[in-house]
């Protein structure tokens, strides 16, 4: 029965002229080319991966003095449409960033991402025995010779010791003279005169 009023109704609407009952056309041409150009992404995809990785360089000390102190103590005018070079904080050429103070510089400056933009990893070179020999000499010349001894660590232990006896003597002190203001404003204070008026002899003890 269902079928049937299913038939009627579509002869019906083919009699008006309208037919909705069609099925979504494709076209074939059409989808096989975009499946040809899909194919060729992966294929491109997959020779570019098989090329071979980046190597980078180790870890490598700065020869150069971070500045972080050259700027202190000045005013700067900052204006919404000033290069970043010129902005508050400390501008890193290589990232082409601001960081506004100077812990988070150093963070930054030491971060993974501010050494893969010089070129290197984050592994470090293992140093020979001769390396680190020809280092010590370096640190060696570097140093002032004679600008320290033993002799002046002595002094400088013995000085702080006697600084530090000096400032526990100057505190007592204080402790005590402290203590004789405050005896001294407890006291009563009574005229000698008036006191031998009244025969008042003293304050001091009774006691026999």
């Amino acid at each position: 029965m269902a079928q049937t009023s299913n038939n009627v109704s579509r002869v019906f609407r083919l009699a008006l002229g309208v037919d909705n009952t069609f099925r979504r056309k494709f076209d074939r041409e059409e989808y096989l080319e975009r499946a040809r150009e899909r194919e060729r992404q992966e294929a491109e995809g997959k020779n570019q991966s098989k090329c071979p990785p980046v190597q980078r360089k180790p870890l490598k000390h700065r020869d150069y003095e971070v500045d972080l102190e050259s700027r202190l103590g000045k005013t700067q005018v900052v204006t919404p449409i000033a290069p970043l070079s010129q902005q508050a904080g400390y501008y890193c050429s290589v990232c082409e960033c601001v960081v506004k103070d100077s812990a988070n510089y150093l963070d930054h400056i030491n971060g993974k991402k501010h050494q893969r933009a010089l070129g290197m990893s984050m592994r470090v070179e293992r140093a020979s025995l001769k390396q680190v020999q020809e280092r010590f000499e370096v640190l060696k010349k570097r140093k002032d010779p004679g600008s320290f001894s033993e002799q002046d660590l002595d002094e400088r232990i013995l000085k702080q010791q006697q600084e530090e006896e000096e400032q526990k003597r100057q505190r007592r002190e204080r402790k005590k003279e402290k203590k004789r203001e405050k005896a001294a404003e407890e006291e009563p204070e009574v005229d000698p005169d008036i006191a031998a008026m009244m025969g008042f002899g003293g304050f001091g003890s009774s006691k026999k």
